[in-house]
Formats: structure tokens, C-alpha cells, sequence
């Protein structure tokens, strides 16, 4: 290594490589017109599962060497990615540099970061042993239940999307997710369908179709959707919103795209709604007092004002945050926070627990919370989940531009405006007709069946124009699975199986219970499924493309229960559901399908 053009006598110097201790020798005195050689020895480190190599030094005209002061180069771990090398300079502007990208079958011999170079060597099995910071919430896959035993199920719907966006942004850059990370409804929610709207009272209407399974022959498809009331934006009540935002050090490479996503959903606020903003690192501060939404200039230069730094006080962010909206409190309106960060707690308030305790006792304000997850290599989702879960809202992960217009521009209202809290699902199914069921996902919101009629129990919130998908697996009666454990027969009781006249042609019923959003007091509706299953082909095409997801997660987490499930029938399935696509998301499927079967192949 050579560094020229240093301006002082004395330097403090670093060296880090890949895979070993990092070295810092401080007070390193240079003579003037001599060469000053300084050799160090790491000590080996921690071997890497991956990492970012980052240079800071200016970039030269091309076949020129460059000359100026070079900072430091460093290498960080960043669980389950490929090396990705970027070079950053310093100084006056000149021509941007792009970063390189590579996946583990990729060979860099070397990067040129001002007038440094680099070797990188390929990222191998001999290499990738360490699996990061990243954490997720394990999930125990449902299992058939036999109806005979218990006919009735109850759980809390779901509108998050993080698990899909994490699963993209791994897949995208050459890794398959860690199946711990898999929630199965947030890959089947991502995605919009057309449910028939409301046509009542209700704030929710409700569509069940039943077809038969691709993948497991003879087994049935049982098809819940859910479609929330749309309210046009300008309808919409006012808003008293505060960004929450994570300006510690762990975010410093991802506040840029925090600030652009903000700055998109500032655009969409009126002149009634009031806007604050609250940022914490190792202590937490209101940067921007609540200002009207017709003040955008005033709030986009708060947000571009930011900074990285420090570590994370998480906790004391979300106290001041509530503190902030309770104090501008919109009423009749909608108070929510946005908390935008990677989850890493690491000072005051921290563990699953206290961060449950905290939001369970400020929502009862009637502040709702909404999580924002970014970044990679230190991203703790079960923090956020756990939160968002909690705080009445809902949870997103933005892994780049387009992500984040699709959460505050085209989804606005379902992103900010809750139209029914507390929303509950319990179906009984008819054992003259279900032998057994297992629900695909939604394995964390499980609730006890007597938390139906209870309105104390915490339950899932749906936004203006979202849509709900519920997808049950069925073993017909009368089928003789592999998929059940035989059991000997009861004893003291017995179960007949043959259905009254009125119950003949019924496969289930399924309620819904939910709150309006100030609401205390739950509201009850009804829903019948006939037993007349169709063809899968015959399906619609809602139906068809819910499955196609559904499948394709199933692979991902190689299920048990995944049966004939394969690549290549999935994308086929998605192929011919398609649709309109305007977005472009269900093609975006069909690329990550082939990514995936290309990952598993090798």
C-alpha cells in the first residue's frame, strides 16, 4: 500500500482485511522527503459469511494516479449477502464511481479505490461459516388438525409485507432466505386482488372460493378474502403523523433512502394534516414541532437535515414520539407514529419484552405505530414485527425506491388510515365434510378460539382499500392422507358424521370480528362455504395466483407439506394468473421464482 499527500506530521493509521482483527496504531510520526514503511500482523478474526468493502479516497482522471488524503478502508459482515466493494471519495466532486456487485459464484480480483487496490478472493464454503446479526422470530409450520377433535380455529389477520421484501432482497442478490424469516400470509398479502367491496355497513366485505390443490392431489384449497372500504385520499380525516426516525450509527448507509421514502409520503399530505419528526441515536430529539402538510418545504428541510451517529436508544424515541403525538392528538383524525429504522436496540429499552410492554401501554392512547424496516447485516425484524404487532399498525420492509412508493404513494391510505382494528377470523368447519385442516401461515397470530368473543384481545388492523388473504389446506372426509397420524378410537364419546338437511351442502362457516378504529366494542359478521369445490383451472384468477405464492413459499421453506410442489409448476401457475399487472409486481414474482430455482439447484 502507498498513501500520498498527507498535509500533517502525525496520522493515525487502521488496517482491516477480511477475516481478521482490525489494528489501529495511533501516533505515527512521518519524516519529511522519506519513505516512511510501517508492517503490521493481524491476527486472524472471525471468518465472514460476507462482507462490504468500502474505500474513502479521491478518484483520479483515468491512467493517473491519484493524490490526497485517504481515510480508511474497511470490511463489515452482512449476514447472507455477497461481497458487495464500493468506493466512496473525498473531497472535491469528480466522475461517480459504480459500485461492484458480485455474488459468491463471481470471482473480483481486485477493486481500485483512489490509488488503493484491493484483492478480494471468491466467497466459498471455506469462507462462509459466520450467519450475522440479523434476527427473526423461529415459527413452528401448522399442522393438520382433524376436525373430529377440534372443528373451530381462530386467528388475527395480517396486512404486513416485510417477510416478501426481505425474501426479494435476498433472492436479488444471489442468497435464499433464512427459512426463520418466512411468514407465508406476508408473501400472499404483498400482493393486491380484486375483492368485491363492501356493499353494507361493514368496512369489510368477504369472498371464500374452494378448488382443488395443485400440489397435494385430492386435497382441497379453501380461499378467504377480505377487502377493506376504500376512502378517496381527500376524504380521508386529518392526520397527525410523527416520523420516528433511526439516526444512529447502524443506519448510517441506509438514512439516504430513509430520507428519499419520507420525503414521497410528505408529498401526499394535505394542508389539514400536521406532520412532527422525532430522531434518536443515543438520545432522542423533536427536530420538527408538528407543521402543516402545506409547509412542505419546512419539512423536507428537516428531513434533509438528518445525520447518522451514534448508537440506539430506541425506546426513549418511542416514548418522545408518543409524547409528541398525544400532545398534537387529531381527534376524530388519524394519530399514528412511523418509525423508520433496522431494530437494533442496543441502548436503554431492548429486549422483545419491555418493547411489547412499552407499546401495549401507549396504544392506549390511540396513537397507532407503524414500522418501517431498512437495511441489512444487523436487521432485527423480530423487534419490528413484534412492535408493529403491538402498536396497532402495520410493518413494511423498503428495500429501495420503488418499494417505498409503493407503501406511501400507491398504498397511502392503507399504509395511514386504519378502517377496522382488532380484526379477528374464526371458522367452523363441518366434519361430515373436513376430515382435516391446516391454515398456510399466519403461525405467530394464532389466537385461542375463546379470544374471539373477547374484545380485550389484541388482534390485526386493516387499512382504507387493503385486502386480506387467508389460504386453508383441506383433506376431504372420507381421504385417506399420509399427512394425519392415526389415533385410537374414543372411548367415551362418540362423533357421527352425517350432516343434517340444513348443514348438508355447508363446508364451513366463517365469522369475522372487528372494531371501528375508536371503537372499544367488537362488531360480529357471517359468512357460509358451500362444499362445491371447482378444477383448479376453473378457479378464478384471484384464486389461481394466491396460489401460485403460496406455493412458492412453500418451496422456499422447504415444507413438509409442500407434496408435489415444484419451481417450475409455480411460475407456470403465476404465468397464467397474471393478470393486468400495471405495477409490474406479479412478473417481479415470476424473476424471483427463477432466481430461487436456480439458488436451490446449486
Amino acid at each position: 500500500y502507498e498513501i500520498t499527500g498527507i498535509a500533517t506530521d502525525t496520522v493515525t493509521v487502521e488496517f482491516s482485511y477480511i477475516g481478521f482483527e482490525t489494528k489501529t496504531i495511533e501516533k505515527v510520526v512521518l519524516k519529511k522527503n522519506q519513505k516512511n514503511v510501517l508492517n503490521v500482523q493481524l491476527l486472524e478474526g472471525k471468518t465472514l459469511n460476507s462482507v462490504i468493502v468500502t474505500g474513502y479516497g479521491q478518484t483520479a482522471p483515468s491512467g493517473k494516479k491519484a493524490k490526497g488524503k485517504m481515510k480508511k478502508i474497511q470490511a463489515k459482515a452482512r449476514k447472507n449477502q455477497p461481497f458487495i466493494a464500493i468506493a466512496k471519495q473525498v473531497g472535491k466532486p469528480a466522475p461517480k464511481t459504480t459500485p461492484a456487485k458480485g455474488t459468491d459464484d463471481q470471482l473480483f480480483q481486485h477493486i481500485e479505490a483512489g490509488n488503493v487496490s484491493i484483492p478480494l478472493k471468491k466467497i466459498g464454503d471455506t469462507i462462509g461459516v459466520d450467519s450475522g446479526t440479523d434476527e427473526y422470530n423461529g415459527l413452528v409450520e401448522n399442522e393438520f388438525t382433524q376436525t373430529t377433535g377440534q372443528a373451530v380455529t381462530t386467528f388475527s389477520i395480517d396486512v404486513d409485507r416485510a417477510s416478501y421484501t426481505t425474501t426479494r432482497a435476498a433472492l436479488k442478490t444471489g442468497i435464499m432466505p433464512p427459512r426463520k424469516s418466512l411468514r407465508l400470509e406476508e408473501f400472499i398479502n404483498y400482493f393486491d386482488y380484486k375483492y368485491p367491496a363492501p356493499q353494507d355497513i361493514d368496512p369489510i366485505g368477504v369472498e371464500t372460493e374452494l378448488a382443488n390443490s395443485p400440489w397435494n392431489k385430492g386435497l382441497q384449497l379453501l380461499h378467504i378474502g377480505l377487502q377493506a372500504k376504500r376512502i378517496d385520499r381527500q376524504q380521508l380525516p386529518p392526520s397527525n403523523l410523527v416520523f420516528l426516525v433511526d439516526v444512529s450509527g447502524s443506519m448510517s448507509g441506509e438514512l439516504e433512502l430513509v430520507k428519499d421514502a419520507l420525503m414521497l409520503l410528505v408529498e401526499q399530505l394535505r394542508e389539514q394534516d400536521r406532520l412532527s419528526i422525532v430522531v434518536y441515536a443515543g438520545n432522542s430529539g423533536l427536530v420538527l414541532p408538528a407543521t402543516s402538510g402545506n409547509n412542505k418545504q419546512t419539512i423536507k428541510a428537516a428531513i434533509e437535515n438528518m445525520k447518522a451517529g451514534g448508537s440506539t436508544a430506541g425506546g426513549e424515541g418511542i416514548i418522545l414520539a408518543y409524547s409528541e403525538a398525544v400532545k398534537n392528538f387529531a381527534k376524530g383524525g388519524n394519530n399514528r407514529i412511523i418509525l423508520c429504522t433496522d431494530g437494533d436496540f442496543n441502548v436503554g429499552i431492548r429486549s422483545d419484552a419491555d418493547l411489547q410492554a412499552l407499546v401495549e401501554e401507549k396504544r392506549k392512547t390511540g396513537v397507532f405505530l407503524s414500522c418501517m424496516g431498512f437495511g441489512m447485516g444487523n436487521y432485527k425484524d423480530n423487534h419490528l414485527e413484534t412492535l408493529a404487532d403491538k402498536g396497532n399498525g402495520n410493518y413494511a420492509y423498503i428495500d429501495g425506491i420503488a418499494e417505498a412508493k409503493k407503501v406511501f404513494v400507491k398504498e397511502f391510505g392503507g399504509t395511514i388510515f386504519t378502517v377496522a382494528k382488532d380484526v379477528k377470523l374464526q371458522i367452523e368447519f363441518n366434519p361430515a365434510q373436513v376430515k382435516a385442516y391446516r391454515l398456510i401461515g399466519y403461525e405467530n397470530r394464532k389466537l385461542n378460539n375463546e379470544d374471539f368473543n373477547d374484545d380485550t384481545k389484541d388482534a390485526g388492523e386493516m387499512g382504507s382499500g387493503h385486502t386480506v388473504t387467508a389460504i386453508y389446506e383441506i383433506i376431504p372426509q372420507g381421504l385417506n392422507s399420509d399427512y394425519l397420524k392415526a389415533i385410537d378410537s374414543l372411548k367415551y364419546q362418540t362423533t357421527s358424521l352425517k350432516p343434517t338437511s340444513a348443514t348438508a351442502t355447508e363446508l364451513a362457516t366463517v365469522k369475522i370480528r372487528y372494531k371501528k378504529p375508536n371503537s372499544t366494542t367488537s362488531q360480529k359478521m357471517e359468512h357460509l362455504v358451500k362444499t362445491a369445490a371447482v378444477p383448479f383451472d376453473k378457479a378464478s384468477e384471484n384464486f389461481r395466483f394466491a396460489m401460485a405464492v403460496a406455493e412458492f413459499g412453500l418451496l422456499l421453506r422447504q415444507s413438509e407439506y409442500k407434496g408435489a410442489a415444484t419451481y417450475s409448476q409455480a411460475r407456470e401457475l403465476a404465468t397464467r394468473a397474471i393478470g393486468t399487472d400495471s405495477e409490474g409486481y406479479r412478473k417481479e414474482l415470476i424473476e424471483l421464482v427463477d432466481i430461487a430455482e436456480k439458488l436451490d439447484k446449486k
